[in-house]
């Protein structure tokens, strides 16, 4: 549903157009800027990784945190969001993670019109349910992203199946991180994830980190070398 929009001013962003509820830090200047459109985890919201956008490029980059459709109830009164239904012990419904990722190309689609967002440095990052969506709309179009990052997430067999080896996936630099003490997502999957890239030729680099289901302090320093060298390039 399309609701009004309300924005506070730069650098931070809350809006309700592009069909997508988000939030966005947006550097002064006219840019172009490099830019991450980060999606959150499932329970959370388009507030969850904004924080990051300062850290991120020295905060030199744009951040677009889109918030997912599915409402997600926490506890009596509140909720949070998601990209899809989960039910536990069953792989995401095909047709449900197809109808997220079309709102999410048609959002980053306009997003490039309304933003300035640099389209050879865009970059796709996903945490938890959001990695899941990540990995969807990157191997989908590698060409539509200059890199992926997968936090605590996991690439679904029937995700990775559907593609097949090709020079496409050679410049898609990746990065998976995950948490050797995750409960709610076994790092298992998320070495099965790198070694499903791996197959498809995706140049991955994968590290794990003691830690639970999160980005803690050594994993974001990781996370911010790697945006610089990889794709945006160290600031002069």
């Amino acid at each position: 549903m399309v609701a009004r929009c309300w924005a506070r001013t730069r650098p931070d962003r809350y809006s309700l157009v592009m069909d997508l509820l988000y939030t966005a830090h947006v550097p002064a200047g006219p840019g172009p800027f490099p830019t991450v459109v980060a999606l959150h985890g499932w329970g959370a919201s388009a507030h969850d990784l904004l924080g990051l956008a300062p850290l991120i490029h020295r905060g030199e980059a744009v951040m677009l945190c889109p918030q997912g459709p599915v409402s997600v109830p926490i506890q009596p009164g509140m909720s949070g969001y998601g990209w899809f239904p989960l039910g536990q012990g069953r792989e995401p419904d095909a047709t449900e993670v197809d109808a997220a990722a079309q709102a999410l190309l048609e959002f980053i689609e306009r997003a490039k019109r309304s933003f300035p967002v640099d389209p050879h440095k865009l970059v796709i990052l996903g945490f938890s349910q959001g990695g899941v969506m990540a990995y969807r709309l990157a191997l989908d179009d590698p060409s539509r992203f200059s890199g992926l990052v997968a936090l605590s997430s996991w690439l679904p067999d029937a995700l990775a199946a559907q593609q097949g080896p090709g020079p496409a996936f050679e410049d898609l630099p990746s990065l998976v991180m995950h948490g050797t003490e995750d409960p709610m997502i076994p790092v298992a999957r998320g070495q099965d994830s790198r070694d499903s890239l791996l197959r498809l030729g995706v140049p991955t680099v994968y590290r794990e980190y003691e830690m639970g289901h999160e980005i803690n302090p050594e994993a974001l320093r990781s996370l911010v070398g790697w945006l610089d060298e990889k794709i945006f390039a160290p600031l002069g």
